[in-house]
C-alpha cells in the first residue's frame, strides 16, 4: 500500500510521504466474501482536522471508520482506478498520441468525451476516437485513491482505521482416512481472494452465522472487481493457526504475515493431525411422511441404505476441544495393496467444541433393501367428546426385505417417521422409539443373505 499524508491547521497544508513497509495490515475474512480490512499507517496525528490522502484497495467510503476512539472520520472521497473515459475526461484539453495500428501513430487534442471530438494537427476535428490513445502515467490511477479528513481529540502517534470490503472468502477442507473403528482426521483453511493484493497482511478467518444486510459493494459506486481468482501465498512456515471465540463467532488466527496476490493459494491446517474414534451406521430411511396423509402403496420400493460416519470428539484433545468451522469432510479408506481411495465425501455444519462430528457418506454399493405395503385399513371413529369432529384410524403394514451381499454380517437401522397420535402394534424385530417422530429397528443382516422386518404402524387423527 502507498501512502500520502497531509496535516493541516486548516491554513496551510504539509504534504509527508510514508513508506509502503511501515504501514501494517489485518484482515478478517468471512465466508460470505466480506473483509474486515485494518490498517496502522505510520502518520501521526495532530489534534484537531488532519487531511489524508490513502491508495487502499477494494475500499468502500461508506464503512470507513477509525478503530482509534479518540479519532473520528469527517469526510471520505474515493476515485477509483482510471477507465478509459475516465483517463479521457481528465486529459481534456491535452494533446496525446493515439495507436491506429502497428507502428502507426497519431497525435490529437482531446475537445470532449462525449460526443467525442479530437483535434488534428493541422486543425481539422474528428468526431470519433482516431485510436487507442497512449497516456501519460499521471493522468491514469492504478489503485483507489481516498482522499480523507479525520479529526483527532488529541495528538496521536500513528492513524488507525478499518473499513468492510468485498471480494475475499475460505472454504475448509476435512480429511478423515479410516482404520477400522479408528480415523487420522486433519483439517484445512484454504482462502480465496478476488481484488487483493498487498505486501504483507496479518490474516484472520471468522466462522459463524453472521447476518447480512448491506449489499452495497463498489461495483454499485461504478468499479467493477478484479477478474480472476485471486489466493494468498504464506511467508511464514507451517504452523497451527490459533482460535478464540469472539461474541458468537469464532476468529482463527492464521501464523506469520501473509502476501496477498492473484493466482497464489495458500492452504492452512486448523489443528494438529488426530487421532479419533469411528463409528459406523448403515441407515435405511423411512416411508411414512412428515406431514399429510399416510397413502396406500401397494408397489415394491427400492430403497437406498445410507452410510453414516461419526467420528468422536473426545474432551481435553486438539480435535475435541476445538470449534470446527463448517466445509466439506472427505473420507478415506485404504485398499488392499495401501493405497488409500476416497470412499466418501460430506458437508458439515459448524460444530460446537466437544460435539461429534456425523456425516452421511453416500450409499451403500453391497448392501440393498426393498420395502412394500402389505396391508392398509382406514376407519372412521366417534369423536373424543360432544361437538368434536369424527377420528379417523390408519392401519398400514410394512416388509423390508435386505440383502447383504457382503462376505461379514451387517447390522442395519430401519428408520421410519411419524406424525400424529401413532404406535408399533407388532412387528418381527423389536423398535425403539428414538422420539415423538422416530422410530427405529435393528436388524441384523448374515453375511451374503438376506434378513427380513414385518411391521405394522397405527395412527390416529
Amino acid at each position: 500500500m502507498t501512502l500520502f499524508a497531509i496535516r493541516y491547521p486548516v491554513s496551510a497544508l504539509l504534504v509527508l510521504l510514508g513508506t509502503p513497509l511501515a504501514a501494517q495490515s489485518s484482515l478478517s475474512i468471512y465466508r460470505d466474501g466480506r473483509v474486515v480490512v485494518r490498517r496502522a499507517l505510520p502518520q501521526a496525528l495532530q489534534q484537531g482536522r488532519n487531511a489524508l490522502t490513502l491508495r487502499l484497495e477494494a475500499l468502500d467510503p461508506a464503512t470507513l471508520f477509525s478503530t482509534d476512539t479518540t479519532v473520528s472520520v469527517v469526510t471520505a472521497t474515493v476515485r477509483y482506478p482510471s477507465a478509459k473515459n475516465d483517463a479521457l475526461a481528465r486529459a481534456s484539453g491535452q494533446t496525446l498520441s493515439f495507436v491506429r495500428s502497428v507502428g502507426d501513430t497519431v497525435k490529437a487534442t482531446i475537445v470532449r468525451v462525449d460526443p467525442p471530438q479530437y483535434r488534428l494537427a493541422d486543425g481539422r476535428l474528428l468526431l470519433e476516437q482516431p485510436g487507442e490513445p497512449l497516456f501519460p502515467a499521471e493522468l491514469v490511477r492504478t489503485a483507489p485513491e481516498a482522499q480523507v479528513v479525520l479529526d483527532a481529540t488529541r495528538a496521536r502517534q500513528r492513524t488507525d482505521i478499518a473499513y468492510v470490503a468485498q471480494g475475499m472468502t475460505w472454504e475448509t477442507l476435512y480429511q478423515v482416512v479410516l482404520t477400522g473403528t479408528k480415523a487420522q482426521v486433519s483439517g484445512t483453511a484454504t482462502v480465496i481472494s478476488q481484488n487483493f493484493r498487498t505486501d504483507s497482511a496479518d490474516v484472520q478467518l471468522v466462522a459463524g452465522s453472521i447476518q447480512r444486510t448491506r449489499n452495497k459493494s463498489i461495483d454499485e459506486y461504478g468499479v467493477g472487481a478484479a477478474s480472476g481468482v485471486a489466493f494468498l501465498r504464506r511467508r511464514a512456515d507451517s504452523l497451527i493457526p490459533t482460535e478464540e471465540a469472539v461474541g458468537e463467532t469464532h476468529v482463527y488466527q492464521l501464523p506469520g504475515r501473509l502476501s496477498i496476490e492473484p493466482g497464489v493459494p495458500v492452504t492452512t491446517a486448523l489443528f494438529p493431525r488426530s487421532s479419533a474414534a469411528v463409528v459406523q451406521e448403515l441407515i435405511l430411511p423411512g416411508v411414512l411422511p412428515w406431514r399429510g396423509w399416510m397413502g396406500q402403496n401397494p408397489e415394491p420400493n427400492r430403497v437406498p441404505v445410507q452410510v453414516w460416519y461419526t467420528i468422536k470428539r473426545a474432551a481435553k484433545t486438539p480435535f475435541g476441544d476445538r470449534p470446527l468451522p463448517a466445509g466439506t469432510v472427505q473420507l478415506y479408506q485404504a485398499d488392499s495393496s495401501g493405497r488409500v481411495q476416497l470412499i466418501g465425501e460430506a458437508s458439515n455444519d459448524h460444530t460446537a467444541p466437544g460435539r461429534d462430528l456425523r456425516v452421511q457418506s453416500g450409499d451403500a454399493f453391497d448392501i440393498t433393501a426393498e420395502r412394500v405395503q402389505t396391508d392398509w385399513n382406514q376407519e372412521q371413529l366417534p369423536p373424543v367428546r360432544r361437538g368434536m369432529p369424527n377420528r379417523q384410524r390408519l392401519t398400514a403394514a410394512y416388509r423390508v426385505t435386505i440383502a447383504n451381499a457382503k462376505a461379514e454380517s451387517v447390522t442395519v437401522d430401519v428408520r421410519e417417521a411419524h406424525f400424529g397420535s401413532w404406535k408399533i402394534t407388532e412387528s418381527s424385530v423389536p423398535p425403539e422409539k428414538l422420539s415423538s417422530t422416530e422410530s427405529r429397528f435393528r436388524v441384523q443382516v448374515p453375511a451374503s443373505g438376506e434378513a427380513t422386518l414385518s411391521y405394522t404402524v397405527q395412527i390416529e387423527q
